[in-house]
């Protein structure tokens, strides 16, 4: 299949930008259009290296918007998410916004999507899992399965980390700041997966159809607790803390206090929530080697990544621990 145009929504993101410049390089897209739109095109400068990269100034929660956008397009990627937010905040992003989706596909006649949900939401009722992002993203996949016509595929990744993460690099800087990290959620559980794993895993669902109907977790070779990544974190960062596991009524107030300061908390009530599933593959569901990707380890990825900015006086504290 000859690709002319992929529209990638929430392409000025993590995800987005690997992705871009993966489908950028990719042989088979050679000189397909990359249409990136987003209310803030600003937020996507880094794409401005990529020649066939469009950013685009548009609302993709308006159904006229979403149809005008797709029209011409072979292919639609959705990466839009949110972490935090209010019920109706989820709600919008994660199921009425892939509902509308579906539909500009269908009328647009663009029926190949592929969209990026979460590990750890429910096979089932979505009500029964924990948290209003899980419950979301799950009521989200059930919207896109139930529009006849699409050739949808799921993607469900645990954390994404990498050079440009706000999960391992964000635990590194706290701890060159705190002298303990008093830390919420401490046992939870992850399986950690590289950015660029995730986006060679979309490039290779965008170019197999054989991929259509399925749901693949992506998910990397080693299953951390949360401690144990922020340990890591310090570690490699040269700046090692004490990691203090909060009870949960303690990480409950932690996170209250966090939400009353500005931007975007570090942690909400409903990633506690979250964090009660394990946030690992089943193993009931392809994975990235069905793709012919061997994950990378995060410490392969960050280790050097984040050594990298030690000064001398950082080496000598890391190697006294």
């Amino acid at each position: 299949m000859a690709f002319r145009k992929l529209l990638i929504l929430g392409g000025t993101g993590f995800v987005g930008r690997s992705l871009a410049a993966r489908w950028a390089a990719e042989p088979a897209a050679a000189g397909c259009t990359i249409v990136v739109p987003s209310r803030r095109p600003s937020r996507g400068a880094a794409l401005a290296t990529l020649p066939t990269v469009q950013r685009v100034a548009a609302d993709v929660h308006d159904p006229a918007t979403l149809e005008r956008l797709m029209q011409g397009a072979d292919a639609v990627v959705n990466l839009v998410a949110i972490l935090h937010g209010s019920a109706a905040q989820f709600e919008a992003a994660h199921v009425v916004l892939p509902q509308r989706i579906a539909a500009a596909c269908l009328r647009a006649g663009v029926p190949r999507l592929i969209h990026v949900s979460a590990l750890g939401v429910p096979e089932g009722d979505p009500q029964s899992a924990p948290s209003r992002y899980l419950r979301s993203k799950a009521a989200g996949e059930q919207v896109l399965r139930s529009a006849a016509g699409l050739e949808l595929t799921i993607l469900r990744p645990s954390v994404i980390f990498g050079a440009d993460d706000r999960f391992i690099r964000l635990f590194a800087r706290l701890q060159a700041l705190a002298p303990v990290m008093a830390l919420a959620g401490a046992n939870a559980r992850f399986q950690p997966v590289w950015v660029e794993d995730v986006a060679a895993a979309l490039v290779r669902c965008l170019l197999d159809r054989a991929t259509v109907g399925q749901v693949i977790e992506c998910a990397g070779p080693e299953v951390c607790t949360l401690a144990q990544l922020v340990r890591l974190s310090g570690r490699w960062s040269g700046h090692e803390r004490l990691v203090l596991p909060l009870p949960d009524w303690a990480g409950r107030l932690q996170a209250a206090a966090l939400g009353l300061l500005p931007g975007e908390p570090l942690m909400s009530g409903d990633n506690i929530d979250s964090m009660k599933v394990p946030n690992v593959a089943t193993g009931r569901r392809p994975g990235l080697e069905s793709l012919g990707i061997r994950p990378a380890g995060v410490g392969a990825v960050m280790a050097p990544i984040l050594q990298a900015g030690l000064t001398d006086a950082d080496r000598r504290r890391s190697a006294r621990r």
